[in-house]
């Protein structure tokens, strides 16, 4: 069985397998998620070749320095597969960067330890959820499918955010920073501020923050994200917005000042700018 649309992809077939890899694992802005029921592959990942084996869940995020390299699988691998693409992963992200304060830490955790012998509590959630996009993406398309595919895969990020919790993965800060000119320790600085402030909008704001030029801000984002730290910015402006739009029942003034806007005219310009909606638009619901 493989399945598809441009922002998932399932498949429980070799050849499917081979044709996600070529078109879309390849890539560093993707997020693969792999439960091997028999047999194995082994693939080339962070310099090192890995062996996905019978009971191993693999999870790979996207990852702009890294890509999966070359592979090879014995001829009786099985296994339950699901790739999404960066947008739908950096959706999950924003709204989960909301109540993680850990979450750039877990995301680094992954990328060191992307292979996990999971017990049966966790098979079966990842089973449930398989089970879920699969049957979203076998029914007849609605209006509604774009975003009962965007809560099942914030469910099993949660699911994932639990696990990783019970393995106390999470070290005390001092421990996770490994000097004080680090990109990986700045990045992580930049998205604790992007928690914390969301109402920020200026790069120069979180430079003088970390005490680096908002030109060096950006490369440091860019190599580790794909994203410049503007784009960044706005995109957890959006997020905040969207959330307050579609979560409460603030008027646009309030959120206006939430958000330190001059004013609810500019607000609302900002807003039609980066959703293509005024405020009241998005919040009735004329959105995907």
């Amino acid at each position: 069985m493989t399945l598809s649309t441009d922002a998932i992809f399932v498949t429980t077939e070799q050849e499917g397998f081979r044709q996600c890899r070529e078109t879309r694992t390849s890539s560093t802005a993707t997020m693969t998620v792999l439960y091997c029921t028999k047999g194995h592959i082994d693939v080339y990942y962070h310099r090192e070749m890995l062996r996905i084996k019978a009971g191993d869940l693999f999870v790979r995020i996207p990852d702009f320095c890294q890509q999966l390299g070359p592979y090879e699988m014995s001829k009786d691998f099985e296994f339950y597969q699901v790739t999404i693409d960066s947008k739908v992963f950096e959706r999950v992200m924003y709204d989960h960067m909301r109540i993680e304060p850990n979450w750039y830490i877990k995301q680094e955790y992954l990328k060191a330890h992307p292979i996990f012998k999971v017990n049966d509590t966790i098979r079966e959630f990842f089973f449930a959820y398989f089970h879920m996009i699969t049957l979203q993406l076998e029914d007849t398309p609605t209006m509604y499918r774009k975003e009962i595919l965007m809560l099942i895969a914030r469910g099993a990020a949660m699911e994932m955010l639990n696990y990783l919790d019970k393995l106390s993965i999470v070290q005390p800060e001092l421990k996770v920073r490994k000097s004080v000119n680090s990109g990986d320790y700045i990045f992580h600085r930049f998205t604790r501020l992007l928690q914390q402030y969301p109402h920020k909008r200026e790069v120069q704001w979180y430079s003088v923050q970390l005490g680096i030029t908002p030109k060096y801000l950006s490369e440091i984002c860019k190599v580790r994200s794909g994203k410049a730290a503007g784009e960044w910015i706005s995109d957890i402006t959006i997020s905040e917005i969207k959330h307050y739009l579609k979560d409460t029942t603030l008027s646009i003034h309030d959120i206006a000042n939430l958000m330190e806007f001059p004013n609810a005219s500019f607000f609302c310009q900002y807003t039609k700018k980066h959703t293509g909606m005024a405020p009241n638009q998005f919040r009735r619901g004329k959105h995907n």
